[in-house]
């Protein structure tokens, strides 16, 4: 890995790199983004509230240290295994976090001055060399109603990347959601998503589902009808309940394996703009 541990690339260039849990680096054209940064080890322990706890399985496929320079951070809510105390400690204070309203004015007093907190349907946008990065944040729920409210807001989060006026590229990176009624808005507003990456895994917490299983993400899928689906958050703890390959068999029955994109820790797979029906 040159240019910081990257590998060059040309400014045609779109990759995922899978790291472990919800954590990937994202390299769209000039932008490097690493989302949901959890860099604990295998057998150490994240806190999820309540006096909740959930041991690490994996390894992450990198350390902090081994990161390339960071454009942005991009966090779908503030819960220990998607921003840990290891990225609290280490991560670079320089590159702006763009995540919920609820997480920025946390990172904030944890000296994360860049912290930027969006409301739904809110966006925020870089510009370099012809190119525009937007972030937008769009509905997620952590859990059935009512039981939502006892975790962090999530947010999903559309990355539509534009060179010269043109959008190239765009990406649907789901957050810690259920298939639930708020997600229709986001097919209706952002048509001809690229690429969905897609937080699995079944979480249950003290029974009750909080992340989508194989279900309820090939329901998604058929709903928000991307190009490409790379899923990720899918067997690194111990609350995740429903592997990856449950999510692989659901999507072949209903014959969408097609648009499946599997990514093993530390690989890196290429993102392209398709078109679309």
């Amino acid at each position: 890995m040159d240019d910081h541990g990257a590998g060059a690339r040309s400014d045609e260039h779109a990759s995922l790199t899978f790291v472990g849990t919800a954590t990937t680096l994202l390299r769209l054209g000039g932008f490097t983004l690493l989302t949901d940064p959890n860099f604990l080890r295998r057998g150490e322990r994240v806190h999820l509230g309540y006096g909740l706890t959930s041991k690490r399985l994996t390894d992450p496929a990198l350390s902090i240290g081994a990161l390339p320079p960071l454009d942005v951070v991009l966090l779908s809510h503030l819960h220990g295994d998607h921003f840990d105390r290891v990225a609290r400690r280490d991560l670079p204070r320089t590159p702006p976090v763009i995540t919920t309203r609820h997480a920025a004015k946390r990172l904030q007093r944890w000296g994360f001055g860049g912290a930027t907190g969006l409301a739904t349907w809110e966006d925020w946008e870089s510009t370099r060399a012809g190119e525009r990065l937007r972030i937008t944040s769009v509905p997620g729920r952590h859990g059935p109603a009512g039981v939502h409210r006892l975790l962090p807001p999530v947010m999903g989060s559309v990355l539509d990347l534009e060179r010269n006026g043109q959008r190239i590229l765009r990406v649907y990176v789901t957050g810690d959601t259920l298939r639930v009624p708020e997600l229709r808005s986001i097919r209706d507003r952002f048509p001809d998503i690229d690429v969905m990456i897609t937080h699995l895994g079944g979480t249950k917490v003290l029974g009750v589902l909080v992340t989508m299983d194989g279900r309820q993400g090939t329901d998604l899928v058929e709903l928000i009808r991307p190009a490409t689906v790379v899923p990720v958050h899918y067997d690194d703890y111990g609350v995740f309940r429903s592997p990856l390959e449950d999510f692989v068999a659901e999507m072949r029955r209903r014959g969408h394996d097609g648009r499946l994109r599997t990514v093993v820790r530390g690989d890196t797979v290429e993102l392209a703009a398709f078109p679309h029906r």
